[in-house]
Protein backbone atom coordinates (compact mmCIF):
# COMPACT_ATOMS: atom_id res chain seq x y z
CA UNK A 1 0.00 0.00 0.00
CA UNK A 2 1.03 3.65 -0.47
CA UNK A 3 2.03 5.51 3.00
CA UNK A 4 -1.54 6.62 2.87
CA UNK A 5 -2.63 4.18 4.29
CA UNK A 6 -0.92 3.38 7.39
CA UNK A 7 -3.17 6.50 9.03
CA UNK A 8 -5.42 5.70 11.35
CA UNK A 9 -8.90 5.33 10.56
CA UNK A 10 -10.74 8.55 10.19
CA UNK A 11 -12.40 10.03 13.04
CA UNK A 12 -16.06 10.29 12.54
CA UNK A 13 -18.51 12.68 14.37
CA UNK A 14 -21.02 11.52 16.42
CA UNK A 15 -23.56 10.90 13.87
CA UNK A 16 -21.67 7.88 12.31
CA UNK A 17 -23.01 4.72 13.37
CA UNK A 18 -20.88 2.16 15.78
CA UNK A 19 -19.41 -1.11 13.92
CA UNK A 20 -18.64 0.37 10.53
CA UNK A 21 -14.46 0.38 11.44
CA UNK A 22 -15.07 -3.62 11.96
CA UNK A 23 -15.83 -3.28 8.34
CA UNK A 24 -12.61 -2.17 6.95
CA UNK A 25 -10.24 -5.54 6.54
CA UNK A 26 -13.17 -7.30 4.10
CA UNK A 27 -13.86 -3.49 2.28
CA UNK A 28 -9.76 -2.78 1.69
CA UNK A 29 -9.86 -6.52 0.79
CA UNK A 30 -12.62 -6.35 -1.80
CA UNK A 31 -11.21 -2.67 -3.14
CA UNK A 32 -7.52 -4.14 -3.85
CA UNK A 33 -8.65 -7.27 -5.65
CA UNK A 34 -10.96 -5.02 -7.98
CA UNK A 35 -8.07 -2.76 -8.77
CA UNK A 36 -5.80 -5.33 -9.78
CA UNK A 37 -8.44 -7.23 -11.66
CA UNK A 38 -10.40 -4.09 -13.77
CA UNK A 39 -12.58 -5.23 -16.19
CA UNK A 40 -13.81 -3.30 -19.42
CA UNK A 41 -17.18 -1.88 -20.10
CA UNK A 42 -19.45 -4.23 -20.64
CA UNK A 43 -16.84 -7.01 -19.97
CA UNK A 44 -16.91 -6.92 -15.95
CA UNK A 45 -17.55 -10.83 -15.24
CA UNK A 46 -15.65 -11.41 -12.80
CA UNK A 47 -16.14 -8.13 -11.09
CA UNK A 48 -20.17 -8.55 -11.15
CA UNK A 49 -19.36 -12.20 -9.52
CA UNK A 50 -17.57 -10.66 -7.18
CA UNK A 51 -20.15 -7.90 -5.78
CA UNK A 52 -22.72 -10.36 -6.32
CA UNK A 53 -21.24 -13.12 -4.07
CA UNK A 54 -20.42 -10.51 -1.24
CA UNK A 55 -23.76 -9.46 -1.64
CA UNK A 56 -25.83 -13.30 -1.53
CA UNK A 57 -23.50 -13.81 1.51
CA UNK A 58 -25.04 -11.15 3.36
CA UNK A 59 -28.46 -12.52 2.73
CA UNK A 60 -29.81 -10.42 0.00
CA UNK A 61 -31.55 -12.02 -3.03
CA UNK A 62 -29.50 -11.14 -6.27
CA UNK A 63 -29.75 -11.27 -9.63
CA UNK A 64 -26.67 -11.71 -12.04
CA UNK A 65 -26.76 -10.73 -15.78
CA UNK A 66 -29.25 -7.73 -15.85
CA UNK A 67 -28.62 -6.37 -19.16
CA UNK A 68 -24.96 -7.73 -19.31
CA UNK A 69 -23.01 -8.08 -15.97
CA UNK A 70 -25.70 -5.94 -14.07
CA UNK A 71 -26.12 -6.98 -10.48
CA UNK A 72 -29.05 -5.89 -8.93
CA UNK A 73 -29.90 -7.05 -5.18
CA UNK A 74 -32.91 -6.25 -2.70
CA UNK A 75 -33.68 -6.56 1.16
CA UNK A 76 -36.79 -6.43 2.66
CA UNK A 77 -37.26 -5.46 5.72
CA UNK A 78 -40.76 -4.47 6.86
CA UNK A 79 -43.00 -1.87 5.29
CA UNK A 80 -41.44 1.38 4.03
CA UNK A 81 -39.42 3.48 1.05
CA UNK A 82 -37.39 1.32 -1.39
CA UNK A 83 -33.94 3.13 -0.92
CA UNK A 84 -30.98 1.82 -4.06
CA UNK A 85 -27.46 2.25 -3.66
CA UNK A 86 -26.10 2.78 -6.86
CA UNK A 87 -22.05 1.68 -7.58
CA UNK A 88 -20.84 0.79 -11.10
CA UNK A 89 -18.68 -2.32 -12.24
CA UNK A 90 -16.43 -1.09 -15.47
CA UNK A 91 -12.79 0.21 -16.00
CA UNK A 92 -11.09 2.07 -18.25
CA UNK A 93 -8.67 1.55 -21.27
CA UNK A 94 -5.67 3.08 -19.48
CA UNK A 95 -2.12 1.93 -18.45
CA UNK A 96 -1.57 2.39 -15.12
CA UNK A 97 1.40 4.22 -13.31
CA UNK A 98 0.95 4.91 -9.80
CA UNK A 99 3.67 2.38 -8.68
CA UNK A 100 1.83 1.00 -6.03
CA UNK A 101 2.39 -2.64 -5.23
CA UNK A 102 -1.67 -3.63 -6.29
CA UNK A 103 -1.50 -1.51 -9.30
CA UNK A 104 -3.07 -2.77 -12.21
CA UNK A 105 -1.19 -5.14 -15.00
CA UNK A 106 -3.76 -6.20 -16.25
CA UNK A 107 -4.64 -6.15 -20.75
CA UNK A 108 -7.82 -7.01 -22.74
CA UNK A 109 -9.42 -7.01 -26.09
CA UNK A 110 -10.36 -3.41 -26.92
CA UNK A 111 -12.98 -2.71 -29.83
CA UNK A 112 -10.91 -3.78 -32.86
CA UNK A 113 -10.09 -6.64 -30.86
CA UNK A 114 -6.12 -5.50 -30.20
CA UNK A 115 -5.05 -5.74 -26.47
CA UNK A 116 -5.15 -2.49 -24.35
CA UNK A 117 -4.08 -2.02 -20.75
CA UNK A 118 -7.01 -2.11 -18.14
CA UNK A 119 -7.42 0.26 -14.85
CA UNK A 120 -9.70 1.41 -12.43
CA UNK A 121 -8.61 5.15 -13.39
CA UNK A 122 -11.94 6.47 -12.13
CA UNK A 123 -12.81 5.18 -8.37
CA UNK A 124 -15.32 2.45 -9.66
CA UNK A 125 -13.22 0.01 -7.99
CA UNK A 126 -13.74 2.24 -4.26
CA UNK A 127 -17.57 2.82 -4.91
CA UNK A 128 -18.23 -0.94 -5.76
CA UNK A 129 -16.14 -1.60 -1.94
CA UNK A 130 -18.06 1.29 -0.39
CA UNK A 131 -21.67 -0.55 -1.47
CA UNK A 132 -20.72 -3.80 -0.34
CA UNK A 133 -19.82 -2.99 2.73
CA UNK A 134 -22.55 -0.24 3.63
CA UNK A 135 -24.81 -3.02 1.73
CA UNK A 136 -23.41 -5.51 4.86
CA UNK A 137 -23.88 -3.23 7.59
CA UNK A 138 -27.54 -2.46 7.02
CA UNK A 139 -27.80 -6.25 6.42
CA UNK A 140 -26.71 -6.69 10.06
CA UNK A 141 -28.30 -3.64 11.46
CA UNK A 142 -31.86 -4.38 10.36
CA UNK A 143 -33.49 -3.16 13.65
CA UNK A 144 -32.33 0.18 12.44
CA UNK A 145 -34.37 0.78 9.85
CA UNK A 146 -37.50 -0.88 7.99
CA UNK A 147 -38.62 -0.38 4.35
CA UNK A 148 -36.36 -2.18 1.42
CA UNK A 149 -32.61 -2.06 0.64
CA UNK A 150 -31.64 -2.21 -3.25
CA UNK A 151 -28.35 -2.52 -4.12
CA UNK A 152 -27.13 -2.18 -7.75
CA UNK A 153 -24.13 -3.04 -9.52
CA UNK A 154 -24.12 -1.25 -12.78
CA UNK A 155 -22.13 -2.49 -16.23
CA UNK A 156 -20.81 0.08 -18.90
CA UNK A 157 -20.95 3.77 -17.04
CA UNK A 158 -17.71 4.80 -19.20
CA UNK A 159 -19.58 3.90 -21.86
CA UNK A 160 -23.02 5.78 -20.90
CA UNK A 161 -24.91 2.47 -21.92
CA UNK A 162 -25.18 0.48 -18.70
CA UNK A 163 -27.92 2.25 -16.75
CA UNK A 164 -30.38 1.98 -20.44
CA UNK A 165 -28.88 -1.92 -20.76
CA UNK A 166 -30.25 -2.67 -17.50
CA UNK A 167 -33.65 -0.69 -17.40
CA UNK A 168 -34.02 -2.59 -20.86
CA UNK A 169 -33.58 -5.61 -19.22
CA UNK A 170 -36.39 -5.10 -16.49
CA UNK A 171 -34.29 -3.62 -13.95
CA UNK A 172 -38.00 -1.99 -12.29
CA UNK A 173 -39.83 -4.97 -13.00
CA UNK A 174 -37.46 -7.82 -11.34
CA UNK A 175 -37.29 -5.86 -8.13
CA UNK A 176 -39.05 -3.36 -6.14
CA UNK A 177 -39.21 -0.04 -8.03
CA UNK A 178 -36.56 2.37 -5.73
CA UNK A 179 -38.19 5.65 -4.44
CA UNK A 180 -34.96 7.20 -4.11
CA UNK A 181 -31.46 6.06 -5.32
CA UNK A 182 -28.45 7.22 -3.82
CA UNK A 183 -24.80 7.12 -5.36
CA UNK A 184 -21.13 8.70 -5.01
CA UNK A 185 -18.42 9.32 -6.88
CA UNK A 186 -14.79 10.13 -5.95
CA UNK A 187 -12.78 13.23 -6.87
CA UNK A 188 -9.13 14.53 -6.42
CA UNK A 189 -10.14 16.29 -3.31
CA UNK A 190 -9.07 15.74 0.27
CA UNK A 191 -10.00 11.79 1.46
CA UNK A 192 -12.50 12.18 4.74
CA UNK A 193 -14.87 15.19 2.68
CA UNK A 194 -17.55 14.51 0.77
CA UNK A 195 -19.41 17.42 -1.00
CA UNK A 196 -22.49 18.32 -2.52
CA UNK A 197 -24.16 20.57 -5.61
CA UNK A 198 -27.25 22.81 -4.98
CA UNK A 199 -28.04 22.60 -8.34
CA UNK A 200 -26.53 20.60 -11.38
CA UNK A 201 -23.42 18.17 -10.43
CA UNK A 202 -22.31 17.12 -14.15
CA UNK A 203 -23.60 17.73 -17.20
CA UNK A 204 -26.04 15.86 -19.75
CA UNK A 205 -23.84 15.00 -23.19
CA UNK A 206 -24.31 13.21 -26.38
CA UNK A 207 -21.72 11.17 -28.15
CA UNK A 208 -21.52 10.86 -32.20
CA UNK A 209 -20.00 9.22 -34.46
CA UNK A 210 -19.69 11.12 -37.69
CA UNK A 211 -18.29 9.32 -40.77
CA UNK A 212 -17.11 10.80 -43.79
CA UNK A 213 -17.11 8.66 -46.93
CA UNK A 214 -15.21 8.79 -50.40
CA UNK A 215 -14.45 7.10 -53.18
CA UNK A 216 -10.62 7.14 -52.83
CA UNK A 217 -8.02 8.06 -55.24
CA UNK A 218 -4.61 8.82 -55.92
CA UNK A 219 -2.55 11.22 -54.06
CA UNK A 220 -1.05 13.04 -57.41
CA UNK A 221 -5.00 13.92 -58.52
CA UNK A 222 -6.80 14.81 -55.39
CA UNK A 223 -9.36 17.29 -57.22
CA UNK A 224 -10.89 14.04 -58.86
CA UNK A 225 -11.27 12.95 -55.27
CA UNK A 226 -14.04 12.91 -52.86
CA UNK A 227 -11.65 13.34 -49.46
CA UNK A 228 -12.82 12.41 -46.66
CA UNK A 229 -10.26 13.46 -44.69
CA UNK A 230 -9.81 16.52 -45.49
CA UNK A 231 -13.74 17.14 -44.45
CA UNK A 232 -13.15 16.11 -41.78
CA UNK A 233 -10.02 17.89 -40.27
CA UNK A 234 -12.06 20.80 -41.72
CA UNK A 235 -14.49 19.98 -39.24
CA UNK A 236 -12.41 19.22 -36.45
CA UNK A 237 -11.05 22.99 -36.73
CA UNK A 238 -14.54 24.42 -37.16
CA UNK A 239 -16.40 22.63 -34.40
CA UNK A 240 -14.81 24.80 -31.27
CA UNK A 241 -16.55 27.43 -32.56
CA UNK A 242 -20.22 26.22 -31.88
CA UNK A 243 -19.16 26.22 -27.89
CA UNK A 244 -17.40 29.63 -28.75
CA UNK A 245 -19.52 32.14 -31.40
CA UNK A 246 -22.76 30.37 -31.06
CA UNK A 247 -23.45 29.94 -27.45
CA UNK A 248 -24.45 32.59 -24.55
CA UNK A 249 -21.36 32.76 -22.84
CA UNK A 250 -23.46 32.20 -19.68
CA UNK A 251 -24.83 29.18 -21.12
CA UNK A 252 -22.00 25.91 -20.27
CA UNK A 253 -21.56 24.21 -23.55
CA UNK A 254 -18.55 21.85 -24.42
CA UNK A 255 -18.26 20.53 -28.19
CA UNK A 256 -15.05 18.30 -28.55
CA UNK A 257 -14.00 16.28 -31.45
CA UNK A 258 -11.92 13.46 -29.54
CA UNK A 259 -10.44 11.10 -31.95
CA UNK A 260 -10.07 10.79 -35.92
CA UNK A 261 -9.37 7.86 -37.67
CA UNK A 262 -8.49 7.43 -41.52
CA UNK A 263 -7.22 5.16 -43.79
CA UNK A 264 -5.36 1.83 -42.20
CA UNK A 265 -1.88 0.76 -41.59
CA UNK A 266 -1.30 -0.33 -45.04
CA UNK A 267 -1.92 2.50 -46.54
CA UNK A 268 1.37 4.40 -48.30
CA UNK A 269 1.33 8.32 -48.71
CA UNK A 270 0.03 8.23 -52.19
CA UNK A 271 -3.23 6.88 -51.50
CA UNK A 272 -6.31 9.07 -50.63
CA UNK A 273 -8.68 7.00 -47.68
CA UNK A 274 -12.34 6.02 -48.23
CA UNK A 275 -13.50 6.65 -44.93
CA UNK A 276 -12.85 9.20 -41.95
CA UNK A 277 -14.32 8.56 -38.85
CA UNK A 278 -14.76 11.20 -35.98
CA UNK A 279 -16.38 11.09 -32.55
CA UNK A 280 -17.85 13.71 -31.29
CA UNK A 281 -19.04 14.60 -27.84
CA UNK A 282 -21.31 17.63 -26.67
CA UNK A 283 -21.88 18.65 -23.16
CA UNK A 284 -24.26 21.10 -21.70
CA UNK A 285 -25.86 21.70 -18.70
CA UNK A 286 -29.24 21.84 -19.78
CA UNK A 287 -31.07 20.03 -22.03
CA UNK A 288 -32.41 22.81 -24.22
CA UNK A 289 -28.52 23.62 -24.76
CA UNK A 290 -27.67 19.67 -25.54
CA UNK A 291 -30.29 19.85 -28.33
CA UNK A 292 -28.74 23.14 -29.68
CA UNK A 293 -25.30 21.70 -29.57
CA UNK A 294 -26.01 18.57 -31.45
CA UNK A 295 -27.77 19.79 -33.82
CA UNK A 296 -24.99 22.06 -34.40
CA UNK A 297 -22.53 19.69 -34.38
CA UNK A 298 -24.48 17.58 -37.72
CA UNK A 299 -25.06 21.34 -39.52
CA UNK A 300 -21.11 21.79 -39.13
CA UNK A 301 -19.54 18.31 -40.62
CA UNK A 302 -22.02 18.13 -43.19
CA UNK A 303 -21.40 22.07 -44.68
CA UNK A 304 -17.55 21.32 -44.19
CA UNK A 305 -18.40 18.39 -46.55
CA UNK A 306 -20.66 20.40 -48.65
CA UNK A 307 -18.07 22.89 -49.20
CA UNK A 308 -15.38 20.55 -51.32
CA UNK A 309 -15.68 20.79 -54.79
CA UNK A 310 -16.03 16.71 -54.21
CA UNK A 311 -18.17 16.25 -51.56
CA UNK A 312 -17.88 13.02 -49.38
CA UNK A 313 -20.58 11.49 -48.12
CA UNK A 314 -21.20 12.01 -44.18
CA UNK A 315 -22.92 9.73 -41.82
CA UNK A 316 -23.76 10.72 -38.56
CA UNK A 317 -24.73 8.27 -36.12
CA UNK A 318 -25.69 8.64 -31.82
CA UNK A 319 -23.63 6.32 -29.99
CA UNK A 320 -24.67 7.90 -26.29
CA UNK A 321 -26.51 9.89 -24.58
CA UNK A 322 -26.84 10.84 -21.17
CA UNK A 323 -29.05 13.82 -18.76
CA UNK A 324 -28.16 15.80 -16.67
CA UNK A 325 -27.14 14.99 -13.39
CA UNK A 326 -29.41 16.95 -11.22
CA UNK A 327 -29.92 15.61 -7.62
CA UNK A 328 -33.52 15.73 -5.91
CA UNK A 329 -33.46 19.28 -3.73
CA UNK A 330 -35.39 17.72 -0.86
CA UNK A 331 -33.41 14.28 -0.36
CA UNK A 332 -29.79 16.23 -0.90
CA UNK A 333 -30.85 18.42 1.75
CA UNK A 334 -31.82 15.12 4.01
CA UNK A 335 -28.35 13.57 2.89
CA UNK A 336 -26.04 16.41 3.27
CA UNK A 337 -27.49 16.85 6.90
CA UNK A 338 -26.84 12.99 7.91
CA UNK A 339 -23.48 13.77 6.55
CA UNK A 340 -22.91 16.80 8.51
CA UNK A 341 -23.77 14.72 11.73
CA UNK A 342 -21.52 12.28 11.09
CA UNK A 343 -18.63 14.21 9.98
CA UNK A 344 -19.02 17.23 11.05
CA UNK A 345 -19.76 20.39 9.26
CA UNK A 346 -15.88 21.13 7.92
CA UNK A 347 -15.66 17.94 5.97
CA UNK A 348 -18.99 18.95 4.18
CA UNK A 349 -18.74 20.97 1.37
CA UNK A 350 -20.23 22.65 -1.90
CA UNK A 351 -19.51 21.24 -5.72
CA UNK A 352 -19.45 22.99 -8.94
CA UNK A 353 -21.16 21.92 -11.53
CA UNK A 354 -19.22 19.64 -13.71
CA UNK A 355 -18.59 18.69 -17.69
CA UNK A 356 -18.18 15.11 -16.80
CA UNK A 357 -20.90 13.41 -17.47
CA UNK A 358 -22.97 10.12 -15.98
CA UNK A 359 -25.84 7.64 -16.96
CA UNK A 360 -27.13 7.74 -13.39
CA UNK A 361 -30.03 10.36 -14.46
CA UNK A 362 -32.19 7.48 -16.08
CA UNK A 363 -32.13 5.64 -13.16
CA UNK A 364 -34.34 8.18 -11.16
CA UNK A 365 -37.46 10.36 -12.66
CA UNK A 366 -35.18 11.24 -15.46
CA UNK A 367 -35.15 7.89 -16.83
CA UNK A 368 -39.09 7.72 -16.55
CA UNK A 369 -39.50 6.86 -20.60
CA UNK A 370 -37.10 3.94 -19.95
CA UNK A 371 -39.39 2.25 -16.79
CA UNK A 372 -42.42 4.11 -16.25
CA UNK A 373 -41.85 5.67 -13.16
CA UNK A 374 -40.81 9.34 -12.82
CA UNK A 375 -41.37 9.98 -9.16
CA UNK A 376 -37.81 8.93 -8.58
CA UNK A 377 -35.59 10.70 -6.87
CA UNK A 378 -32.07 10.64 -6.57
CA UNK A 379 -29.20 12.00 -4.62
CA UNK A 380 -25.36 12.39 -5.59
CA UNK A 381 -22.41 13.47 -3.92
CA UNK A 382 -18.75 13.65 -4.73
CA UNK A 383 -16.22 11.60 -2.13
CA UNK A 384 -12.77 12.89 -1.30
CA UNK A 385 -10.26 10.62 -2.17
CA UNK A 386 -6.58 12.07 -2.14
CA UNK A 387 -4.61 11.01 0.97
CA UNK A 388 -2.63 13.80 3.21
CA UNK A 389 0.79 12.83 1.66
CA UNK A 390 -0.52 13.22 -1.69
CA UNK A 391 -2.20 16.37 -0.94
CA UNK A 392 1.44 17.79 0.84
CA UNK A 393 3.11 16.83 -2.29
CA UNK A 394 1.08 18.14 -4.83
CA UNK A 395 2.16 21.15 -6.29
CA UNK A 396 0.97 24.77 -5.08
CA UNK A 397 0.43 26.77 -1.81
CA UNK A 398 -3.08 26.94 -2.06
CA UNK A 399 -6.65 24.22 -2.51
CA UNK A 400 -6.85 25.34 -5.85
CA UNK A 401 -3.47 25.37 -6.99
CA UNK A 402 -3.27 22.03 -5.79
CA UNK A 403 -6.71 20.80 -7.24
CA UNK A 404 -5.44 21.68 -10.77
CA UNK A 405 -1.76 19.77 -9.48
CA UNK A 406 -3.25 16.57 -8.60
CA UNK A 407 -3.82 13.26 -10.76
CA UNK A 408 -7.66 13.43 -11.81
CA UNK A 409 -10.38 10.59 -12.35
CA UNK A 410 -9.14 8.88 -15.82
CA UNK A 411 -5.67 9.56 -14.81
CA UNK A 412 -2.53 6.84 -14.88
CA UNK A 413 -1.86 8.32 -11.87
CA UNK A 414 -5.38 8.01 -9.96
CA UNK A 415 -4.80 6.77 -6.71
CA UNK A 416 -7.24 7.26 -3.73
CA UNK A 417 -6.15 6.77 -0.32
CA UNK A 418 -7.33 3.22 0.18
CA UNK A 419 -8.52 3.63 4.11
CA UNK A 420 -9.76 7.12 4.09
CA UNK A 421 -11.67 7.08 0.74
CA UNK A 422 -12.94 3.41 1.79
CA UNK A 423 -13.90 4.62 5.30
CA UNK A 424 -15.63 8.05 4.65
CA UNK A 425 -17.41 6.38 1.57
CA UNK A 426 -18.92 3.90 3.62
CA UNK A 427 -20.02 5.94 6.42
CA UNK A 428 -21.86 8.31 3.33
CA UNK A 429 -23.51 5.74 1.78
CA UNK A 430 -24.81 4.13 5.20
CA UNK A 431 -26.09 7.28 6.57
CA UNK A 432 -27.90 8.51 3.42
CA UNK A 433 -29.57 5.35 3.23
CA UNK A 434 -30.57 5.96 6.92
CA UNK A 435 -31.31 9.15 5.83
CA UNK A 436 -34.33 7.78 3.81
CA UNK A 437 -35.22 4.86 5.53
CA UNK A 438 -37.96 4.86 7.95
CA UNK A 439 -36.53 4.55 11.33
CA UNK A 440 -37.05 1.68 13.54
CA UNK A 441 -39.13 2.11 15.83
CA UNK A 442 -42.01 -0.36 15.49
CA UNK A 443 -40.65 -2.31 12.51
CA UNK A 444 -40.90 -6.25 12.51
CA UNK A 445 -37.67 -7.54 10.86
CA UNK A 446 -38.60 -10.23 8.01
CA UNK A 447 -36.98 -13.59 9.01
CA UNK A 448 -33.62 -14.35 7.55
CA UNK A 449 -33.58 -15.25 4.14
CA UNK A 450 -37.03 -13.65 3.04
CA UNK A 451 -35.81 -10.47 1.08
CA UNK A 452 -39.06 -9.95 0.02
CA UNK A 453 -37.83 -10.07 -4.04
CA UNK A 454 -41.35 -10.46 -6.04
CA UNK A 455 -42.05 -13.41 -7.88
CA UNK A 456 -39.12 -15.11 -6.01
CA UNK A 457 -39.43 -18.36 -3.29
CA UNK A 458 -39.66 -17.20 -0.20
CA UNK A 459 -40.50 -13.74 -1.25
CA UNK A 460 -42.96 -11.72 0.86
CA UNK A 461 -43.28 -9.23 -2.29
CA UNK A 462 -42.46 -6.07 -3.05
CA UNK A 463 -43.22 -2.94 -0.76
CA UNK A 464 -46.36 -0.81 -2.75
CA UNK A 465 -47.90 1.19 -0.31
CA UNK A 466 -45.98 4.30 -1.44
Amino acid sequence: MSSDQSLPSVTVGGGVPPGLDALLPSTAELYLDLHRHPELSGAEERTAARFADRLTADGFRVLRGVGGHGVAAELANGDGPAVLLRAELDALPVAEETGVPYASTATAPGPDGRPVPVMHACGHDAHLACAAAAARWLAEHRDRWHGTLLVVGQPAEETLSGARAMLEDGLYDRITAPDVVLAQHTAAFPAGMVAHADGPLMAGSVTLEVVFEGDGGHAASPHLTADPLLAAAGAVTRLPAVAARETDPAERLLVTASSLRAGDTGHTGNVIATRAELRVTVRALSEAALVRGTAAVERVVRAEAASAGMAPRVIVRELARSGVTRPDPGVTAAVRTAHQAAFGTARVTGWPASSATEDFPLLTGAGGHLHGRPGIRGAYWMLGSVGPTQWAAAPGTGPAEKFRGLPHNHSPRYLPSVRLTLDTGTAALVTAALAQLDPAAGAEPRPAGDTGLAGEPGGGGPYRAR
